[in-house]
């Protein structure tokens, strides 16, 4: 990532920490951005996040590992990655009209991880996130294996979790991701 692209984007994290105090009490910018500045692989995966419309913001530390944990903290689930289905297998089964790609395909090629459906709801402790799209989570296998996948939203004050055929795919649905640097 070039240097200036880097300053840019740590400009932009920077401002949205300090404009949502209530998401990372007691943390600060410095030392998250002195973690980032140390590991310039995640500042790259940011980047993607920020550049899909997820908004990324810190929402956790992990006081053992030293981690400060990035969420995609967009209102709505991330425009620049809706429109998939879950996974390369659900892909390759559509015989037509197939999405240009999946939520875990896009997830690993950013460097980021889907939501667990537990992590999802910790995400909503921070505020309203998806009352008017979806989002895939991560699947557990059993769930996988008969050819399901999960997904949440937000309705009705209450988040909700759902099944679809993991080949689904619709225009208000994405995914969110996690990033630990």
């Amino acid at each position: 990532m070039p240097p200036e692209q880097r300053d840019e984007l740590l400009a932009v994290l920077k401002d949205r920490f300090g404009e949502n105090m209530d998401r990372h009490s007691g943390i600060v910018w410095e030392d998250v951005q002195a973690r980032l500045e140390a590991n310039p692989a995640k500042a790259w995966s940011l980047y993607e996040m920020e550049r899909t419309g997820g908004e990324p913001d810190v929402v956790d530390h992990d006081k053992e590992t030293g981690e400060y944990v990035f969420c995609d903290c967009s209102a709505e689930s991330p425009k620049g990655r809706r429109s998939v289905c879950y996974d390369r297998e659900a892909l390759e089964s559509r015989k037509a009209h197939r999405p240009a790609s999946s939520a875990v395909e896009m997830a690993a090629a950013m460097g980021i991880e889907l939501l667990t459906e537990e992590q999802y709801r910790e995400l909503q402790k921070h505020g309203d996130f998806d009352t008017k799209t979806s989002s895939w989570v991560k699947t557990p296998p059993e769930i996988r294996r008969l050819g399901g996948a999960i997904f949440c939203d937000r309705r009705y004050n209450t988040v909700f979790v759902y099944h679809n055929g993991a080949e689904s795919y619709y225009a208000a649905r994405g995914f969110r991701g996690l990033l630990r640097v």
